[in-house]
């Protein structure tokens, strides 16, 4: 590198890199490293320049790893960043830009070589590079300044301190991008890291009265989605829109990261990498999901994802109760816009999660909002999109709209919101529809798909237990929502009946065979059979509570009551099914009375003139079993996410 501009090409013959990776030890006082920081270097555009990079700067790196040990040049460099961050700050506000520049290669630098060290050593083996310095072979002062730790705080204060600048907006990224390389200790263990240095140093000692701060600057950078300052806004070649090198190093980290935390595992599917618009409010959200999701220490409970749990609205003047650490106050309107605008990408899907889950004031206020649908749209449309997307981020959608769906509040209020030319709907053509219509809608088809593809069976269940939340404050059902509820009902008889006839004809060649094993058709028949039973409690949960609301429910019940006859004997269902027969034979008795050859008009008329004449003491109410089934639900896959920890669970452990 040097003061010309580099290829990825010459990077292996560079005579700075070799000096710095050499047998020589170089002063952080020598003029060498103003030279080996005066460089341009044209940002690589695809994954495959990135691996040339790598490739190309492996012998360079393995050098250093050699070399380091006896020369200490991994640590004069870092003093030579550490000493200019002291000064950064008036350079920005003096529009320094060679100084900002040559901080920022610095940075870079340390960065490409913070990964490599981490792929091949230990923690431990990286923080001796850290101390080591120009002594005898392998020596190092235990005396000295803990360089590590000092670059973790310095990388805090570097993000939260400086102001974002056209000249500063590079380093800003570059310097959340070098913390989740850092924390990416974890992507060459198979066990929980527990007791990682790097998380010791957040946890504790100088960076931990950062950790508010630091948290609500990255929220802040997602919520204002800065993007790249214009061409000719450096002194140095402008990075391509996408973000700079060490951008595009650290965000293929995190991306392996990002793996770990999700129900994706590592099997899972990619992702498709969408065009980021603000390089700095993704790597800021990479951060701060990382920084939530450490494992608490032995002694204290990790303070960032308190943080996040504790933080309220700025127009809350009441105060913080002193037992709550790290509580700060952030814009809650502006939160939830960015939210609501950026559900295409996982990382922010997760990031609504955790907000929701464990943040108490950001879920009363979003339970509170009259505009619902700006976020709820987004949810159902990744849900709807199912085959497109990774199975953590259907997931992940799926849990949000279980907790919603808990606030009785929320049930009713979706069936008011009217909406109007679903574009992305392309099953039928939906002019106007409630959005509590509307999500019934997508959560069936979501089930139906995952029967003939993915054969999720928890997948089946979490969709259901959303729609028994709901059952009850069910509300003028739109009338095709009504009939995609009997048809799924429909599916689940047809398939019922199917692995009935399977399992009778395999007990039936059993008894002329011995030597052959017999699939287990009873435990699949017990599997369909508590879907049919859950689906029944849904319809009978809406006919209990709001007959009246739902007549388009109840000419979809009698224009396919014949679906209902094998269940009213069968002893799995006769329970569930006395409310449902009530109804068929109430409402039929009250449509042959009026007469054959009624319109469809008509009979929706005479079915609101029986819902009045109905006595409401006929129907019984549901068990309590019923809310005992979906909050079991709802716990089960709070747990088995593992969104809160680093777990890791793959989706191959949730198949049938």
């Amino acid at each position: 590198m040097g003061s010309n501009s580099s290829r990825i090409g010459d990077l292996p013959k560079n005579e700075y890199l070799k000096k710095l990776s050499g047998t020589e030890s170089i002063s952080e006082n020598d003029p060498f490293w103003n030279q080996l920081l005066s460089f341009s270097f044209p940002a690589p555009t695809s994954s495959s320049e990135l691996k040339l990079l790598e490739e190309a700067t492996i012998s360079v790196c393995r050098s250093l790893v050699e070399n380091n040990p006896r020369t200490g040049n991994l640590g004069a460099l870092i003093k030579v960043f550490l000493s200019r961050t002291k000064e950064l700050k008036l350079s920005a506000e003096c529009q320094n830009h060679i100084f900002i520049w040559q901080t920022h290669n610095a940075l870079f630098i340390i960065c490409c070589l913070l990964k490599v060290f981490i792929c091949q050593m230990s923690e431990e083996e990286l923080q001796l590079h850290f101390t080591y310095e120009e002594k005898s072979p392998g020596n190092y002062s235990s005396d000295s300044e803990d360089l590590l730790e000092e670059l973790l705080c310095c990388l805090m204060q570097l993000i939260t301190d400086i102001p974002l600048l056209d000249i500063t907006y590079e380093i800003s990224v570059e310097a959340i991008s070098t913390m989740v390389v850092f924390l990416s200790c974890q992507l060459f263990h198979k066990e929980v890291l527990r007791q990682s240095i790097s998380h010791k140093y957040l946890m504790r000692g100088p960076c931990l009265p950062y950790t508010s701060k630091l948290v609500k600057t990255l929220l802040y950078n997602f919520i204002r989605q800065e993007k790249p300052p214009p061409p000719g806004a450096h002194v140095f070649p402008q990075q391509s829109d996408g973000g700079g090198l060490l951008y595009g190093l650290a965000s293929g980290v995190a991306t392996g990261l990002w793996t770990v935390f999700t129900l994706g595992g590592v099997g899972s599917k990619a992702a498709a990498s969408p065009e980021l618009s603000s390089p700095l409010a993704n790597q800021s959200l990479l951060l701060l999901l990382v920084l939530a999701n450490l494992t608490d220490a032995s002694d204290a409970p990790n303070p960032y994802r308190q943080a996040i749990m504790s933080f309220k609205n700025t127009q809350d003047s009441s105060p913080f109760p002193s037992s709550i650490p790290h509580a700060f106050q952030i814009n809650f309107n502006s939160l939830y816009t960015a939210l609501c605008e950026q559900q295409t990408s996982d990382q922010a899907t997760l990031l609504l999660y955790t907000l929701l889950h464990q943040n108490s004031n950001i879920r009363t206020y979003m339970l509170a909002r009259t505009d619902m649908e700006n976020l709820v749209l987004p949810i159902l449309e990744i849900l709807y999109h199912v085959e497109e997307r990774n199975s953590h981020h259907v997931y992940m959608a799926l849990i949000i709209l279980l907790i919603l769906t808990e606030d009785d509040g929320f049930n009713r209020s979706i069936h008011e919101v009217i909406l109007k030319n679903i574009t992305w709907y392309s099953e039928r053509v939906l002019t106007e529809i409630s959005l509590g219509s509307l999500l019934i809608l997508v959560v069936i088809r979501t089930i139906q798909y995952n029967m003939t593809r993915t054969r999720d069976k928890y997948l089946h269940t979490n969709c259901l237990a959303a729609l028994a939340n709901m059952s009850a404050q069910f509300r003028s059902l739109h009338q095709y929502a009504a009939q995609r509820i009997i048809s799924l009902f429909s599916l689940l008889s047809k398939k019922h009946n199917k692995v009935l006839e399977q399992a009778t004809q395999s007990l039936r060649g059993s008894l002329s065979s011995n030597d052959v094993p017999l699939p287990d058709y009873a435990q699949d028949l017990n599997v369909i059979e508590e879907v049919i039973r859950m689906m029944l409690e849904i319809i009978n949960s809406c006919l209990t509570n709001s007959l009246h609301h739902n007549p388009n429910l109840v000419y979809a019940l009698l224009y396919k009551r014949d679906l209902f006859e094998q269940f009213r004997t069968h002893p799995s269902f006769q329970d569930i099914m006395q409310n449902i027969d009530l109804v068929i034979s109430f409402f039929s008795s009250r449509l042959l009375q009026a007469g054959a050859e009624l319109s469809v008009e008509r009979v929706l008329e005479i079915i609101k003139q029986g819902v009045v004449a109905l006595p409401k003491d006929r129907l019984k109410p549901l068990a309590d079993r019923q809310v005992d089934r979906v909050l079991a639900c709802q716990a089960f896959v709070y747990a088995a996410s593992g969104f809160s920890q680093f777990h890791g669970l793959s989706v191959r452990n949730f198949q049938n």
